[in-house]
């Protein structure tokens, strides 16, 4: 609790705020427990079942009949491999969201170590391959693409000023350039990423 206690939590408001965002707190997380993991699955489930239903044949057909898709279809083999559809695009999500997480990380300052422990515990090596451009070089300056919330942004470096600035394109088509005025590439990515989260995609309406 007293390191809890310890960590600072400034507003948006407070002059330090983006200094001490950007500082890493350690640890980082804490490990999810069994109820953590359960509540994920059930999650997951209803994200999937939803996708299922929008994609499934029988599901369209009972809506085109103007009838309610009862749960007990989903017992149905062919419902069910539109849930095995609907699962490997949520893994693919994961993979895209995982990209995002860990080019945010990397950039911030955390090693292929750090980003490897949280990805299951992977090696310093693995974490390297599958996020080759998450962590950068002592001298890198090249430009820093991000994936993030259903937008898009660029990171770029401007070596005039030696500062970062971004452009992006939130997932509702609203854009954004910023002046090379950032310090650090970190600070670029947050600024970029707050754009994107306040401009990302609403959620659909449910067509169940």
């Amino acid at each position: 609790m007293d390191d809890v206690e310890a960590i600072p939590t400034p507003d948006q408001n407070d002059g330090n705020f983006w200094a001490t965002v950007l500082t890493p707190v350690d640890p980082a997380w804490n490990e999810p427990g069994d109820d953590d993991s359960f509540a994920m699955d059930e999650q997951l489930l209803a994200a999937a079942r939803s996708l299922a239903e929008r994609i499934s044949t029988r599901a369209l057909a009972y809506r085109t009949a103007g009838m309610p898709f009862d749960a007990a279809l989903m017992a149905a083999p062919d419902v069910q491999l539109a849930m095995l559809r609907s699962l490997y695009e949520a893994r693919r999500s994961v993979d895209r969201l995982a990209e995002s997480a860990a080019t945010v990380a990397g950039r911030g300052g955390s090693s292929y170590a750090q980003l490897g422990a949280a990805w299951g515990g992977i090696k310093r090596q693995s974490a390297r391959l599958k996020w080759p451009h998450a962590v950068p070089k002592k001298s890198a300056s090249e430009s820093v693409p991000l994936h993030y919330a259903g937008g898009d942004a660029v990171i770029h470096h401007d070596p005039d000023a030696d500062a970062w600035w971004y452009t992006a394109t939130g997932a509702d088509l609203q854009e954004d350039e910023s002046e090379a005025v950032h310090g650090t590439s970190a600070e670029a990515i947050a600024r970029a990423t707050e754009f994107l989260l306040t401009h990302a995609r609403p959620a659909r309406p449910d067509t169940t």
